[in-house]
């Protein structure tokens, strides 16, 4: 059977806490799918297609990572696709509460889906898209955070 996992997000921007999960990810899993929910009443910095086009650009040289973009309960998308995994990762212990409720929540939904989380490396706890937003949109440079296949995008 395939190791098809589904790394969810809005990924508004991706970060540079993203692309070490995904990295320490690939060989655990034959293909990872960067899915990008659709949230139409939640306002991004970034459209779909830019957001998409960071993940491409970012994984452009790593074929086992895909980008795919839906709406509605993750663990429907992943049933919907045939994934047998949720790969999330997490940058502390308030991460690992919510992150915990909604794996169970899953299992509960889909017990052949199997929830993997990946601790953040120290050095990229602290970072966030959210973070990450702030500093863009008050003029900062966020370089040091974002990927380099994106940072003049």
């Amino acid at each position: 059977m395939k190791r098809i996992a589904v790394f969810p997000g809005s990924f508004d921007p991706i970060t540079i806490g993203h692309v070490d999960i995904i990295e320490r990810a690939i060989p655990l899993f034959d293909e990872i799918i960067m899915a990008i929910g659709v949230n139409s009443s939640k306002k991004h910095m970034f459209s779909l297609e830019e957001r998409q086009a960071h993940i491409t650009a970012t994984f452009a040289n790593e074929p086992k990572i895909k980008q795919d973009t839906y709406s509605g309960l993750t663990i429907d998308y992943c049933k919907k696709i045939g994934a047998n995994y949720l790969l999330r990762g997490m940058r502390s212990e308030h991460d690992f509460e919510f992150e915990r409720s909604i794996a169970l929540m899953n299992r509960a939904m889909a017990s052949n889906v199997e929830t993997v989380f990946l601790v953040s490396a120290p050095e990229f706890s602290a970072v966030s898209s959210t973070i990450v937003r702030d500093i863009l949109r008050h003029g900062g440079n966020a370089n040091q955070f974002i990927p380099k296949a994106i940072q003049d995008s």
